[in-house]
């Protein structure tokens, strides 16, 4: 009888564990199609952002009236919502600076 028990609870565990098995592979399944819908909108949102950029940089002119060499400045957004049209060589010095003070934070 307790040969019997100890069967019976085995073959139990081993049903639920195959059936935890089962939950998590469609779990994994379900969020591997979150995945690459998440990844899908990012890549959108990321080319809505490029045209954008670009748009914005055809319509820039500097002093003279040429247009503003995208490869050279850069858009920069600070903290209280304001834009500025910035070197990229200044951008990336401020950029090590907000890094820093992120690391300090933490």
């Amino acid at each position: 009888v307790a040969a019997q028990k100890c069967r019976k609870r085995k073959l139990n565990a081993i049903l639920n564990l195959e059936e935890d098995v089962c939950n998590l592979q469609t779990q994994k399944e379900s969020l591997k199609k979150e995945h690459s819908q998440c990844s899908k909108s990012i890549n959108q949102i990321k080319q809505k952002l490029n045209n954008l950029y670009h748009d914005i940089f055809s319509r820039l002119r500097d002093d003279q009236g040429r247009p503003v060499n995208p490869c050279h400045y850069v858009i920069h957004c600070s903290s209280n919502g304001s834009v500025f049209i910035i070197p990229k060589h200044l951008a990336k010095s401020e950029q090590k600076q907000d890094n820093r003070k992120e690391q300090k934070q933490k």
